[in-house]
């Protein structure tokens, strides 16, 4: 496997940032590497969506399982590990969350990778899988699992990043074409 660099975004201060050209037949696979996604809100989930060729709005249908773990920093806290339902997408348009509950506080944020599988593909859907580190507004560190796929079978061509509420502070997030 071998990753190619196509994009670096830096967002800072804005609601939401759209990736809309990179994502094409050149490659099997898309790697967007996300780095110290910190939120201006508390409590909030670092979510995407894509659009398919030819489509706006970033509202293609999806389905995806949210799998998630936790332990807090004081022992007291305990841990504990969910399937969490509530964070599923079942045929639904909506933005599809990466983690859960992100603090807001300086050295709070979330980092990971989320996985676009043969997106140019106008025969099969569009399979996703996300790993994300994350720590929460109440003093614990999370890790999330998602995996999904988008109903259409039309290329997909754009991708979107959000918090689900207030603004994207500060991050990094790079786009990787992978062969």
């Amino acid at each position: 496997m071998s990753k190619t660099l196509i994009s670096t975004h830096t967002p800072s201060g804005v609601g939401t940032l759209d990736i809309t050209s990179g994502i094409n037949g050149t490659y099997s696979a898309y790697a967007f590497h996300y780095y110290n996604m910190h939120p201006a809100t508390n409590q909030v989930d670092l979510m995407f969506q894509v659009n398919a060729d030819g489509e706006s709005g970033f509202n293609e249908t999806a389905t995806s399982s949210f799998y998630y773990t936790q332990r807090g920093e004081n022992p007291a806290h305990g841990s504990g590990t969910a399937y969490y339902t509530s964070m599923d997408v079942a045929n639904q348009t909506v933005y599809i969350p990466l983690n859960y509950e992100v603090g807001s506080v300086t050295h709070e944020s979330t980092s990971g990778v989320l996985w676009l599988f043969n997106p140019s593909s106008t025969v099969f859907q569009t399979h996703f899988l996300s790993e994300s580190n994350f720590a929460q507004s109440d003093d614990y560190a999370g890790c999330a699992f998602v995996g999904g796929y988008f109903h259409a079978t039309a290329a997909i061509t754009q991708i979107s990043f959000k918090f689900d509420s207030g603004n994207i502070d500060s991050g990094t997030i790079k786009m990787f074409g992978v062969s």
